[in-house]
């Protein structure tokens, strides 16, 4: 803790002493008191200067082209087994830390590029509240950035394999909802989750999304995928032996490549093809069939959801937020083996990990360059717009 200076220490004395508190006082006596501790308050008598807040570290803001936004790490930012951040922080040089303590994760920065580097932390909770807290923070000027999520995801066997990046514009949330106990459903339903305002499953009188689906710019999102739809991506034996047992898969059993597709945010890590049913019939449901579901995560609609709000104070531009998810594990089992059995097995080492992490910065490092290389162009005009 801080030592109390001497002058408040004084003030706090004089509040406190019995004997200002006990004797009768005169009127002047009072008003020179008053005048005294006022004074005091507004620092005449404290001429040493505050610490600067963490805050307060820049007089003017940081200027930013890109913000990285990643939603976890395994350990160390740098040395270890990679996390999102970590080829990032590494590659690109984010040498430059900025405390961040309301909120998940220090900010890491590169001055050349203005490339500023996040770590959200897991879950919808998290990711929200790390990029409001960014979003407000007053040491950054974000109001020309561009917003890249960087992470992994479930991918459906149905439509790509693992080490697959996807350019996702719709974000559909997997938690908004009414559900009851499938043992407790009525006979003629196949699920018991179910959209808030309505009778029964996929009921098509839909009422309108308070949260339950979002769009980010798909001019934006069209234009990344122009740009890297060709990309060389890295493919590696694991990922072969892991894909081949998928044989009613087609896309499954391709070796990784970029596309485009629906995403779906849960706070629950769930898997299986009855829930992999789900989630393709959620997305379609909810888009009005305009995408189906490609990949599945925690955090997109909350990241989407606090940039909402800080474009609503021009804090940030909205249509400058790119989705890009890397496919770590299937969302569902091959054939022979059972959800359950297959669900543990991804949790002792997803297969596609190392090879989605690469393909993700590889892929992402695309459209940043671009950005960077041509910022003249791209500070004020979005790629894709008319």
């Amino acid at each position: 803790m801080q030592p109390i200076p001497e002058a408040l220490r004084t003030r706090n004395d004089l509040f406190s002493s019995t004997k200002i508190c006990t004797k009768p006082m005169n009127y002047t006596r009072l008003l020179l008191l008053a005048c005294f501790a006022s004074a005091l308050c507004t620092g005449i008598f404290y001429s040493k200067p505050m610490a600067a807040s963490p805050l307060e570290v820049k007089v003017q803001p940081v200027q930013v082209r890109v913000v990285l936004v990643t939603m976890f790490e395994i350990g160390a930012d740098e040395g270890d087994a990679a996390g999102e951040f970590q080829l990032w922080k590494t590659r690109r040089n984010l040498n430059e830390r900025f405390p961040f303590p309301h909120s998940h994760h220090d900010l890491y920065y590169n001055e050349d590029s203005q490339i500023l580097g996040m770590v959200t932390g897991i879950g919808t909770a998290k990711s929200a509240a790390a990029i409001m807290a960014l979003g407000l923070d007053p040491r950054f000027d974000l109001s020309k950035a561009y917003w890249l999520v960087a992470g992994i995801a479930g991918i459906d066997p149905e439509d790509a394999s693992i080490g697959s990046v996807a350019w996702s514009s719709f974000l559909v949330d997997g938690d908004l909802g009414h559900e009851i106990d499938a043992r407790e459903i009525p006979s003629d339903w196949d699920t018991g989750f179910f959209a808030r305002k309505t009778t029964f499953p996929y009921d098509p009188d839909r009422p309108i999304s308070t949260g339950e689906v979002f769009q980010a710019n798909p001019s934006l999102r069209d234009w990344a995928f122009d740009l890297t739809k060709d990309t060389a991506l890295i493919d590696d034996k694991s990922l072969l032996q892991n894909r081949m047992l998928y044989t009613n898969h087609p896309n499954a059993r391709k070796p990784p490549f970029v596309l485009t597709g629906g995403h779906i945010a849960a706070m629950t890590f769930w898997h299986g093809k009855l829930m992999n049913d789900w989630a393709n019939r959620w997305v379609n449901y909810w888009t009005d069939g305009a995408t189906d579901f490609v990949t599945s995560g925690m955090e997109d609609t909350g990241t989407f959801q606090s940039l909402y709000y800080l474009n609503e104070i021009e804090r940030v531009d909205l249509d400058r937020l790119l989705v890009l998810r890397g496919g770590s594990n299937f969302t569902m089992q091959p054939p022979g083996i059972s959800a359950a059995e297959n669900l543990l097995r991804e949790n002792s080492g997803f297969a596609g990990m190392a090879a989605s992490l690469e393909n993700i910065y590889i892929t992402g490092s695309v459209v940043v360059d671009e950005i960077i290389d041509n910022w003249d162009q791209y500070s004020t005009k979005v790629p894709g717009k008319k």
